[in-house]
């Protein structure tokens, strides 16, 4: 009697383990976003995260033959990791503050509470088996984590900066779940998505130097009380 051997599952590809590394950067940068201790590290650690979700985008494009996002990745390395860390610095120029710590609650819970949560939506997405014809399914786990980390941040920091580099940071792990189930949506709809960004950067950029003009601190610890 023939002996039938059980089919071994594939083994990862060069390219899955890339993106997976990537990913894994991304959101390693996200919890350094969380721990940072001056605001202009933050900025820089989102340039970064930046740079690794466009190297991401080209890998993706070389690795499943899509040269539409040549375009995006090109387009989102300006935007997110030149343009939008130069005007927040820019902005952060004219103020005295430093300090970024200014969290609801000490760096070691807040990390332990971003570990929770980024674990929770890891794990749960995981459970949904939702499968990419571009990228290994945990890539769309990793960037879920990303935007559960970045809510953490936004939640948990009481000053306009961190807030905003929360907000712009929720904004990559939005781009890599998009580059998960919809990276071959047509060139000018995926740019489009770029200027929702556009449109927050000026909305943080003028309260930044509202605020910071005004109160002489980045802090939005007073902002929940309304003057008559």
């Amino acid at each position: 009697m023939p002996v039938v051997l059980a089919a071994q599952p594939a083994a990862p590809s060069v390219f899955d383990g890339v993106a997976t590394t990537l990913g894994v950067i991304v959101l390693l940068i996200e919890f350094g976003m969380l721990r940072a201790a001056l605001y202009r590290a933050q900025v820089n650690l989102y340039a970064a995260q930046s740079f690794f979700v466009s190297v991401l985008a080209a890998v993706v494009a070389f690795g499943n033959d899509v040269p539409e996002l040549y375009v995006l990745a090109a387009v989102s390395f300006l935007l997110k990791a030149v343009v939008v860390p130069f005007v927040i610095l820019r902005l952060l120029r004219g103020t005295s503050a430093e300090i970024a710590g200014s969290g609801a609650l000490g760096v070691a819970t807040e990390v332990v509470i971003a570990i929770v949560v980024a674990a929770f939506g890891f794990f749960t997405v995981g459970t949904l088996h939702i499968r990419s014809a571009v990228l290994p399914s945990t890539a769309l786990s990793i960037s879920v984590a990303v935007v559960l980390v970045a809510f953490v941040l936004i939640i948990l920091r009481r000053d306009v900066v961190s807030q905003a580099i929360g907000f712009f940071s929720l904004e990559n792990g939005v781009s890599m779940a998009s580059l998960v189930v919809a990276a071959r949506l047509p060139l000018i709809l995926e740019v489009a998505f770029l200027f929702d960004l556009l449109v927050a950067v000026v909305v943080f950029g003028v309260l930044i130097r509202v605020h910071s003009t005004r109160s002489r601190s980045l802090s939005t610890v007073h902002l929940d009380r309304l003057r008559g």
